[in-house]
Formats: structure tokens, C-alpha cells, sequence
């Protein structure tokens, strides 16, 4: 069974900023997704370094995308260029959250 690169984005959907209750691809967190095989590779950023829910966030991208079938590994990165800026988010989130 082959792993697609939707099928990534749609379980990291389910990772959710505790603060404002929204997914980090909506946020513009994840930057890239990889899946080369069984393997994933996510690259993703948080909203500043001190962002107190960054290692939650982290977690729940790993154990959301190690929960599809055919997964066997998983890496998630945290990368920080470029810097996250409200751009980044989906428009309608963007919208909602008044930037």
C-alpha cells in the first residue's frame, strides 16, 4: 500500500494549535511533505521559537502521520526559514483570525 502526499496533509489537518483550536497546514505551518516509499518527511515551522506548544505540535504531526497505513517511518523536522509570517496561513483562516 502506497502512501500519498494527500494522504499526509489530510492527518496533519488533525494536529491542532491548542490556542486557536486550528490544523497546522491551515496555519501555514507544514512546509513541505516527502514520502518517499513507507518513509515521510515533514518539514514544518511554528509560529515564533518560543512557542510554548511547538514539542506538542511536533508530537502530534509524528503520531498523526505514523497512524496511516503503510507508514513505517517518520521524520518531522522543525525548520525556521523561512520565518512564519500570517501570509502563510490559508486565506479564509487568515480571514477568520482578522490579520
Amino acid at each position: 500500500m502506497s502512501v500519498s502526499v494527500d494522504q499526509v496533509k489530510l492527518a496533519l489537518r488533525r494536529v491542532k494549535d491548542p490556542d486557536l483550536n486550528l490544523n497546522i497546514v491551515d496555519l501555514g505551518l507544514v512546509y513541505d511533505v516527502a514520502v518517499e516509499g513507507a518513509n515521510v518527511k515533514v518539514d514544518m515551522t511554528l509560529t515564533s521559537p518560543a512557542c510554548p506548544s511547538g514539542p506538542e505540535l511536533m508530537g502530534n504531526a509524528d503520531k498523526e502521520v505514523r497512524a496511516i497505513p503503510g507508514v513505517e517511518d517518520v521524520q518531522v523536522n522543525l525548520v525556521w526559514a523561512p520565518f512564519w509570517t500570517p501570509e502563510k496561513m490559508e486565506p479564509r483562516v487568515r480571514a477568520y483570525l482578522g490579520f
